[in-house]
C-alpha cells in the first residue's frame, strides 16, 4: 500500500489563533480536562495539534481542539496538513475513534502504572479508572487464533439485470449457494 505524507511542516504557533474545527464532534469533560492540566504541568508537549491552512492563512484545527483551550496562552507545536475540507473532514471524524479501538496489553500497562508517577490527583484518577476499566476488556495478546475457513467463489460480470437472475437461479437449480451483487 502506498501512503501519502499530508504534513507539510511543523509549526510553533499561538494556540490561541487556531480556528476551532466547527464540526468537532469531541466534547470534553472536566475530568478530562483536568487530567490533561496535569499532564502538561508534569510533562509538558510531547506531540502536536493538526491543522489545515485555510486560504486566508489561517489555521484550522483537524485535531487538538482541548490541547489548545488549555493552552490558550502557549505557542503550541502544530502539524500543518495539506488537506481539503472534506479530507479534514474524514480524518476528525476518524482520528480520535481509530485510537479508541486500540486494545489492552494488561501485562505492559500494569507495569507502566506501576512505574510511573504524576503529582496531579485527577491524572492519578484517570489512571485508576483506566485500570478498573482495562480489567474489564479482554487480553486481546492471550485470545487463541479464529479458524477462518477458505471460501471459493466466482464473480460473473453480466450484461443486464435480465440476464443476472437467469445465471443465479441456473446455479441455484445446481446446488450452489449464490448471492445477487450489484456493484
Amino acid at each position: 500500500m502506498q501512503v501519502i505524507d499530508r504534513v507539510r511542516e511543523l509549526r510553533r504557533v499561538p494556540a490561541n489563533q487556531l480556528k476551532p474545527n466547527p464540526r468537532n464532534w469531541r466534547t470534553h469533560p472536566t475530568t478530562q480536562r483536568d487530567a490533561l492540566r496535569g499532564v502538561l504541568a508534569d510533562v509538558g508537549f510531547a506531540d502536536a495539534l493538526v491543522a489545515r491552512e485555510l486560504d486566508d492563512g489561517t489555521l484550522e484545527l483537524v485535531d487538538g481542539h482541548l490541547r489548545a483551550e488549555t493552552a490558550a496562552d502557549a505557542l503550541v507545536p502544530v502539524l500543518v496538513v495539506d488537506l481539503t475540507n472534506e479530507e479534514s473532514r474524514k480524518v476528525l471524524l476518524t482520528h480520535d475513534a481509530l485510537a479508541d479501538m486500540a486494545g489492552v496489553n494488561h501485562q505492559h500497562f500494569n507495569s507502566l502504572l506501576n512505574d510511573v508517577e504524576f503529582a496531579s490527583d485527577a491524572v492519578d484518577t484517570m489512571l485508576a479508572e483506566l485500570a478498573a476499566k482495562s480489567t474489564e476488556l479482554p487480553d486481546l495478546n492471550d485470545q487463541e487464533e479464529i479458524d477462518i475457513p477458505d471460501l471459493h467463489q466466482v464473480v460473473v460480470e453480466c450484461d443486464n439485470e435480465r440476464q443476472q437472475e437467469s445465471l443465479f437461479e441456473q446455479l441455484r437449480s445446481e446446488g450452489y449457494r449464490c448471492r445477487v451483487m450489484t456493484l
